[in-house]
């Protein structure tokens, strides 16, 4: 079997996350099965993007990993930083890392490995694993890790098909990506490219392995009340609107299942707490408030799309020309 190759995708935007940049830059390239290609995705700063080219543009002398630095060519936001990244990649596996996230040193050889032993894998998540920048509060519930972008209690603990891919640790391969037109949405871009890929190619071909992890920095300000309800209820605002540009594409199968297990949760949560652990029903009632949350939001939603005016969260997408030029491996635009 002919091995296969990854190019490594890092996106990034404020200054304000240098040193959480330099640490990411820092695990691809110390990855025992190295990338072929690191591409850094400046989005629309360019007093960062002359940083990093100064920094990284080239490789280094120690590292075999070339190191593209570009700036993001479209008009969006993390979608569209993406969708520039594909027009640089050439390996058969593009993964994609946040810039506030850092790899263990076997991250892309666990990837990799799902590809070569699954032949029908098309794109292929890891868990994000929570780094802490303050001392996480006793009523947030793991349920809800998804609301800081990390690994949450309901996602499976071993390598098995899932609906949605976490942002900030997923890959997929060259070829599928570009057959559906990358990337489609910039607030909702893991979960956009996850149904497109599974409706292309099957739900089995969406795969997590939790054993691919990354250290994913979760800012203190991420772990107050305020930022847990207001992502629950307007992440799931605007999920409809993605939904709804999915098409046939589209599914909330996990978003319900999702919400059931939460309820579900409440007894033993209960349980719990008569043993003396009080701890997990608060948990579990703050659960099923950002359920509640949730829901109302997506009712938000739907009335948002039905009078046509919900936030514009598109990105183009790749043209038929870029497509085209990614697949025949031409460089576009100016790297250096």
């Amino acid at each position: 079997m002919t091995a296969l190759h990854a190019d490594v995708v890092i996106c990034t935007y404020s200054l304000a996350r240098w040193n959480l940049l330099v640490q990411s830059v820092e695990s691809v390239l110390a990855q025992r099965i190295a990338p072929q290609r690191l591409i850094i995705v400046v989005d629309h700063n360019q007093q960062l993007l002359q940083r990093c080219r100064q920094e990284w543009a080239g490789g280094r002398p120690d590292s075999p990993v070339e190191i593209v630095v570009v700036a993001n060519q479209f008009a969006g936001r993390l979608g569209s930083a993406r969708n520039t990244a594909l027009l640089y990649a050439r390996a058969d596996i593009v993964a994609f890392l946040d810039d506030d996230a850092e790899a263990a040193a076997d991250w892309l050889e666990r990837l990799l490995a799902v590809y070569a032993t699954h032949p029908g894998a098309a794109a292929v998540g890891g868990a994000p694993r929570p780094n802490y920048g303050a001392p996480r509060p006793s009523w947030f519930p793991p349920d809800c890790d998804w609301v800081f972008g990390c690994h949450y209690r309901s996602l499976p603990d071993r390598l098995a098909p899932v609906r949605h891919l976490i942002g900030a640790n997923m890959s997929v391969r060259r070829d599928a990506v570009l057959a559906v037109g990358g990337f489609h949405a910039d607030d909702h871009d893991d979960m956009d490219l996850s149904h497109r890929i599974a409706h292309t190619y099957g739900l089995a071909a969406v795969c997590y392995e939790p054993r691919a992890d990354v250290r994913h920095y979760v800012a203190p300000e991420r772990l107050t009340w305020s930022y847990f309800w207001r992502r629950c209820f307007y992440v799931n605002r605007s999920k409809v609107g993605a939904f709804a540009d999915m098409g046939e594409a589209g599914n909330i199968g996990a978003e319900l299942r999702f919400c059931v297990s939460v309820v579900l949760g409440l007894g033993p949560a209960l349980a719990a707490a008569l043993s003396g652990r009080p701890e997990r029903l608060v948990q579990a009632l703050v659960a099923v408030a950002g359920v509640v949350l949730a829901g109302c939001g997506h009712v938000a939603g739907r009335v948002q799309l039905a009078c046509g005016r919900r936030a514009e969260i598109l990105t183009t997408g790749l043209s038929a020309a870029d497509v085209e030029s990614a697949r025949i491996a031409v460089p576009v635009g100016d790297d250096a």
